[in-house]
């Protein structure tokens, strides 16, 4: 059983590469549809047998079944949560990636694969304005990246402050920060200080404001700032939130997950100013830099101060620790992570393919048709009200007389008739609408199609 199950199949790999060769060349991507459980169980109920199936029987029951129960997130009508645009270059190299069976966790076991995440890392903070010195990998999403680096800020703090498990520390927010952030420190048992914004946009004179008047300013260890709210794309105030924390002594930490992509739009650019004094920075290039799912990169001011919490010890993985320190970069040491797909080399294949114009180009059209899509409402549909001007490429807007029935009937006929698949949202109590705009094949005519269903 045991050779046969590891044996080449030349037929099993022309079937999988037949089938990977025709979804590649879908242009556009279809939407699909939401699945339903009986049926999805009926299909596979006895699947999981004894003896196993013929693979083109099994790749069919995929084809047919189970991928048309998957909503397209790659589809350039896709423009809820926030969407995945993959190249092509990035999807056919993450086949590669899975092909390798690649450990990523260590120098010594992937050092080319590792010299190639790290020069993408570089890259990224080069475009933050950070330090030579900076550093970090590649983890599966903004979830585990801001897991990671809050650790480090955790335990960086209680070092720092002489004080053990159980002492209360706290990390400013504001109402706006991604939910991820509120899990972290609920997972870390750190207590939250939720800022007041005006405008939804965290400031450094905000956090001023809210330390001065706090009964216990001490326990406050760090603030995180958010480049690129999930909701409306709202980019705090990093500048001012740097020079608090740098008066406070605070770990400044950035989510940009989403909206971190930013940086290589010289449009947007100015508005991540401060992020260059950032000791940990998040930005999911799965999301708007165009690589697969689930890929984020994790970066640390100084990487010394991660490994000093996340580097694991155990005696067989001394040897990892043994070699050249100024060479070795062990991925495991930056992140609460032991074993690691190497998930960062599809964005260095894609990026070292199609050059980083092409990736401010494509990030410049999501901005783009945020911007258009707001003049056009106000333009031409009086039904329509933008709620808020865009500022990266998520646009949050309303339609008049609606009621949260009325949003919800409307998103899901418009899935059904694979027109679009928007789903409506909050903003201040009240249910709106919204466009997270991050394919480049989305067109102004599919925008219109959807828009005129509305009115």
């Amino acid at each position: 059983m045991t050779q046969r199950m590891h044996r080449y199949d030349a037929r099993t790999v022309d079937l999988v590469f037949d089938y990977m060769r025709e979804r590649l060349q879908y242009d556009p991507v279809p939407l699909d549809h939401p699945g339903d459980g009986e049926r999805l169980g009926a299909v596979l109920d006895g699947l999981l047998s004894p003896g196993g199936n013929d693979p083109a029987d099994v790749l069919k029951l995929y084809d047919h079944e189970l991928s048309r129960a998957v909503i397209s997130a790659d589809s350039p009508r896709y423009l809820s949560f926030i969407p995945c645009a993959p190249t092509k270059a990035a999807l056919l190299f993450d086949m590669v990636v899975s092909c390798a069976s690649l450990q990523g966790i260590s120098w010594l076991e992937a050092a080319g694969a590792i010299a190639a995440e790290n020069q993408v890392l570089r890259l990224i903070s080069d475009r933050a304005g950070l330090p030579e010195s900076a550093g970090g990998c590649f983890v599966s999403g903004g979830s585990a990246g801001n897991l990671s680096a809050l650790v480090v800020a955790r335990d960086t703090a209680r070092h720092r402050l002489g004080v053990g498990v159980g002492a209360r520390l706290r990390i400013a927010v504001s109402d706006q920060t991604h939910s991820s952030v509120t899990n972290t420190l609920n997972i870390i048992g750190v207590e939250k200080l939720v800022v007041p914004t005006e405008g939804h946009r965290l400031t450094g004179t905000e956090l001023r404001a809210a330390l001065a008047t706090d009964g216990d300013p001490a326990s406050v260890i760090g603030v995180v700032g958010t480049a690129g709210t999930t909701n409306a794309g709202i980019v705090d105030d990093l500048a001012g939130l740097a020079e608090v924390a740098r008066e406070y002594g605070l770990w400044f930490h950035v989510d940009g997950a989403y909206g971190g992509a930013g940086l290589f739009a010289p449009s947007v650019r100015a508005k991540y100013d401060g992020i260059e004094h950032a000791d940990s920075f998040v930005v999911d290039p799965h999301k708007w830099l165009f690589a697969p799912f689930d890929c984020a990169a994790l970066v640390y001011r100084d990487p010394r101060l991660a490994k000093a919490v996340h580097t694991q010890d155990a005696s067989y993985l001394d040897v990892l620790h043994t070699g050249d320190h100024e060479q070795e970069w062990n991925p495991t040491d930056y992140a609460y992570h032991l074993t690691r797909r190497a998930r960062g080399l599809p964005l260095w294949f894609s990026l070292a393919v199609h050059g980083t114009d092409a990736y401010t180009e494509a990030i410049e059209t999501g901005i783009g048709l945020a911007r258009d899509t707001a003049a056009l409402i106000r333009a031409e549909y009086p039904q329509l009200e933008v709620v808020r001007e865009p500022e990266l490429s998520c646009l949050v807007y309303r339609r008049l007389g609606w009621q949260a029935e009325d949003y919800y009937a409307w998103s899901e006929k418009l899935l059904a008739d694979q027109v679009g698949f928007v789903t409506p949202t909050g903003w201040e109590g009240e249910v709106v609408s919204r466009f997270a705009f991050l394919h480049p094949g989305t067109t102004m005519a599919m925008v219109r199609e959807i828009l005129d269903t509305m009115v």
